[in-house]
């Protein structure tokens, strides 16, 4: 099991800390996102050193914002911004 600071922001990780997923994301779309996420971080493997790989980081930028996982954190947006995230759709590679 993942252990979480005390107020929920974040997960700890080897004694690190790292920005928890927004925990309103609705079941269905968190799974969503979390897939495109892997999908994209193996992209990334695949297309190391290559000009292919800012656009497969740009795909795991996209779907670690779209988690709440970076860019404006989750607990300082109003719920409609919240909900506007998660919502924006992220592509999959090959899209």
């Amino acid at each position: 099991m993942t252990e979480h600071t005390d107020d929920g922001r974040y997960i700890l990780v080897g004694g690190r800390r790292w920005r928890a997923t927004d925990p309103l994301i609705p079941a269905a779309r968190a799974a969503e996102l979390r897939s495109a996420l892997m999908a994209w971080r193996r992209a990334v493997k695949a297309v190391k050193g290559t000009e292919a790989e800012p656009a497969a980081r740009a795909g795991v930028q996209a779907a670690k914002v779209a988690l709440g996982e970076r860019g404006q954190p989750w607990w300082e947006q109003t719920a409609a911004e919240r909900k506007a995230r998660w919502e924006t759709p992220v592509p999959l590679p090959g899209d």
